[in-house]
């Protein structure tokens, strides 16, 4: 027989040795009072008899204690053996009640699910879903481990199972990596473990939404879709963060702590995906479909979850807001600054906030709307008169997460009438103006300026409508499900030997239901880009990921943009057949397809049906929460 059959693990081996040594120490132990006292009992009966005898007064013949050598435990006084008899008997039962469920819990370690070497066989449910797995080897040996997952024979319980199991881990790594906080770091260092704590913290708020919803009965495809793409791009954005970090210390457990969890929710996306009826993307290449819902009025200004109420306040002229909190740098509000405001501004409202930011320019650290604060609006006195300015980039020592001038990732964010800048400038390279993680997100008549890496539509579910925003290197990039509708989109003059590029998406797996959706915009170029007279080449965007997904529609193009329309990534064949890059019905002298890159992955979009899945109503289900914002949008693709 194979040893491994036999021999029990290490850890059950040590565990009761240890309850024996234990019980051992605790005979030891009370043998040693019962003979002390035993002993000190006699002692005095002695004394008190020998004081009789000589008749001595009280106070001159006190009892002594005395102390003496512990006894030898198989040596005890005949008056202390009833009692010692007792003990033992107690102690034999409190060991053997000890010492049972040790040795329960050691045969079930030993079973086939858990002695390592042995082969293991999966139940149905488990080899069913797996097979479905990008990592169906993790997917199995994750799933045995975990308890509870051989008893769940449906793929509803395996989908909660699988789903709670991965929660499991990304808490263990949240609880393993938080007690490194105390070590000292290096500024890049620090933020990239700063950048990390934050987003695990996310991944786990999102990935137990999610195990609500698929334990609830009442799943929304869209909903968990979104979240567990979020857990993903979370998880890739910590990792990223260590890049070029030659610190060893921190990064190494970092790395250890963020083991297999990328790969554990793939598995998640792909197991739901599979579970969700109905084929969203008839018509698109296989590595990019994901359940989108259909609906909503196709002539409504605003996606459908944005509230009545909202859209009012929305399209209201400043003067008429009742705003919750006035930001003044004067004096003459609530708070004289920004940061003072989200402080005030209450944690998981059901409310909406409204902050009124008036005129001024407003450059402090670290404004970020948390995710505890959710349903906050900020209403500006217009583009150009409420700046929110900033001016950090890498060369801060800090990553690019770190370096936005505002970031927000509380649901329900708005923003509308304010200037978004950073003022770095292309020198320093990634240098972000706004980074918006928050679902429902929405950004309304907004100025967004930079260089390289100005908007990061980080993760989960944005809106833009009538923004401008600038820029020159990925100037549009992150992994979140966005649409840009009725935005102008201005290349600025790079670097010298730099080209432009606006788009940067960076879905990194096939079931994400993430992209980039610029719909009924303009693509534009600054007078001194085009001062220039080609002399810096501009792209429609380029691969940061293996899937990376961007579509324009109905745009029109400036004759800025090369003819090949797209660029490869630092000149390599990654990704080029697994993105999708799309063009629909775009105009301008920058539209031709003619020149068009011939990748496997990009296409002329021709269908109306393939092109209605990036409408706001499809792609980032708008109909069902933009309503409730109050900005204006449209559902479908008619202008």
């Amino acid at each position: 027989m194979n040893s491994s059959m036999t021999r029990v693990p290490t850890s059950i081996t040590t565990t009761l040795l240890y309850i024996l040594h234990q019980t051992h120490s605790l005979i030891y132990i009370y043998t040693c009072i019962i003979w002390n006292v035993n002993h000190k009992k006699r002692k005095y009966n002695e004394n008190k008899m020998g004081c009789e005898r000589l008749g001595t007064s009280k106070t001159s013949c006190s009892v002594r204690t005395t102390t003496a050598l512990a006894p030898n435990i198989n040596h005890v006084p005949m008056s202390a053996q009833p009692t010692r008899k007792k003990l033992l008997m107690s102690l034999i039962v409190v060991a053997f009640t000890l010492m049972l469920p040790a040795s329960v819990f050691g045969s079930q370690l030993k079973s086939p699910q858990h002695v390592p070497g042995l082969a293991r066989k999966p139940s149905q449910a488990i080899s069913k879903a797996c097979d479905l797995a990008r990592f169906p080897e993790l997917c199995v040996d994750s799933l045995m481990d975990f308890p509870g997952t051989l008893a769940s024979s449906s793929d509803n319980n395996l989908l909660h199972v699988t789903v709670n199991m991965t929660l499991h881990h990304f808490n263990r790594a949240l609880y393993s990596s938080s007690s490194l906080s105390v070590l000292d770091m290096p500024p890049r260092v620090r933020s990239a473990y700063d950048a990390c704590i934050e987003l695990l913290d996310d991944s786990v708020d999102a990935l137990s939404r999610a195990l609500s919803s698929v334990s609830g009965g009442q799943t929304k495809p869209q909903d968990v879709m979104t979240w567990l793409s979020s857990a993903l791009t979370n998880h890739d954005t910590c990792a990223e963060g260590f890049d070029g970090v030659n610190d060893g210390g921190v990064k190494d457990q970092m790395t250890a702590s963020l083991k297999n969890l990328s790969e554990l929710v793939s598995n998640c996306l792909a197991i739901f995906a599979a579970s969700s009826s109905g084929d969203d993307f008839a018509g698109v290449p296989i590595q990019n479909r994901r359940l989108l819902e259909v609906g909503g009025d196709k002539n409504s200004k605003f996606p459908r979850w944005t509230k009545r109420r909202e859209r009012e306040i929305l399209e209201m002229p400043v003067s008429q807001i009742q705003a919750d909190i006035i930001v003044s740098k004067d004096g003459n509000g609530t708070c004289k600054t920004i940061s003072e405001a989200i402080k005030k501004a209450p944690q998981y409202s059901p409310h909406r906030t409204i902050i009124y930011v008036k005129a001024g320019r407003y450059e402090e650290d670290n404004l970020k709307v948390g995710r505890k604060k959710i349903n906050l609006m900020f209403v500006g006195d217009g583009k150009g008169k409420t700046i929110i300015s900033g001016g950090k980039s890498i060369f801060d020592n800090m990553t690019t997460f770190h370096t936005a001038t505002f970031a927000a990732t509380g649901a329900g964010f708005i923003a509308r009438d304010i200037t978004f800048e950073n003022w770095a400038g292309p020198a320093k390279h990634q240098a972000v103006a706004l980074r918006v993680g928050a679902d429902h997100a929405v950004i309304y008549r907004c100025n967004i300026i930079g260089y390289q890496d100005t908007l990061y539509v980080h993760s989960n579910r944005q809106f833009f409508r009538e923004c401008d925003i600038y820029g020159t290197v990925d100037f549009i990039f992150g992994n979140a499900a966005v649409v840009l509708q009725n935005c102008s989109i201005y290349a600025r003059k790079p670097m010298d030997f730099q080209k432009n590029t606006i788009t940067a998406q960076n879905r990194k797996d096939p079931n994400q239901n993430t992209g980039m959706s610029i719909h009924a915009s303009r693509i534009l170029a600054t007078p001194d880009l085009q001062a220039t007279n080609g002399t810096f080449q501009t792209y429609l965007g380029r691969p940061w990921k293996q899937f990376s997904r961007t579509v324009y529609m109905l745009s029109y193009i400036e004759k800025h943009v090369h003819t090949r329309g797209w660029l490869e990534w630092n000149t390599s064949s990654f990704a080029l057949d697994t993105l999708y890059y799309g063009e629909y019905l775009n105009t301008g002298p920058g539209s031709a397809l003619a020149q068009r890159v011939k990748w496997p992955g990009y296409r002329v979009i021709n269908s109306t049906a393939e092109a209605n899945r990036f409408t706001v109503a499809e792609f980032i289900y708008g109909s069902s929460w933009l309503p409730s914002t109050g900005v204006s949008f449209l559902a479908g693709l008619n202008i």
